[in-house]
């Protein structure tokens, strides 16, 4: 009997909308990977901050992520995250970090790089890759499409529970707006959902109700 052919998955949305635990999860029921861009964008800004390179300036930015080697590699509670050969899965999580991602995001050049290194890691299918562009920009071609959105106060206490439990500092709801901001109006690749996407509005939906809706939509299109 032929195996199904492996689907390649993309989440999107905004910070705090719940993309991250939702693809966590999906990825451990389907047998997928999960790659999460949002954790290169991290790698590469803590990687600025460690050699002092300004976040406005791209032509550094760039020659520094053409000198990275960013890996995911699967692990139980998520990934282990590697800069240059070394275990950064904890401090990609702290403020400065998050904070230092979104600024580096929009840079055009920048995202063209990242957007290359995760089109060569999702390539072969079998993958839930979630972040801001994934279904509009990285896999436009992808085989399912969910943009998970929520009303910004939930998402703000999502926010501040999730940096609580990892016991780094709490992003402020000032720093998480500036965020949405940049995310929605940057030049290169704009926060927002793909045509043929499937939205959903986590503000009051569970967990268990997200998935549910999307492991139908991946089990309509193995049908296909």
């Amino acid at each position: 009997m032929t195996e199904p052919r492996k689907l390649i998955i993309a989440i999107d949305g905004p910070a705090g909308a719940g993309k991250s635990t939702i693809a966590s999860r999906l990825a451990r029921k389907l047998g997928y990977v999960n790659l999460e861009s949002g954790a290169m964008y991290r790698a590469l800004a803590l990687k600025g901050i460690e050699w002092d390179a300004s976040f406005d300036e791209e032509a550094p930015l760039v020659n520094l992520a053409h000198n990275s080697r960013i890996q995911l590699e699967p692990a139980l509670g998520g990934n282990r995250v590697l800069l240059d050969g070394r275990d950064v899965t904890q401090r990609v999580r702290e403020t400065d970090v998050t904070e230092g991602a979104s600024r580096v995001s929009v840079h055009p050049k920048v995202r063209e790089w990242m957007v290359l290194r995760q089109r060569e890691m999702g390539a072969g299918g079998g993958v839930v890759m979630e972040g801001r562009d994934i279904a509009t920009k990285v896999f436009p071609d992808a085989d399912v499409k969910v943009f998970l959105d929520a009303d910004p106060v939930v998402r703000e206490q999502r926010r501040l529970q999730q940096q609580h439990l990892r016991g780094v500092a709490a992003e402020s709801p000032g720093e998480l707006r500036e965020r949405d901001r940049r995310d929605r109006t940057r030049t290169a690749s704009p926060l927002a959902p793909a045509p043929d996407s499937l939205i959903l509005d986590a503000t009051r939906l569970s967990e268990e109700q997200l998935l549910r809706q999307i492991e139908n939509l991946v089990q309509q299109r193995l049908k296909k």
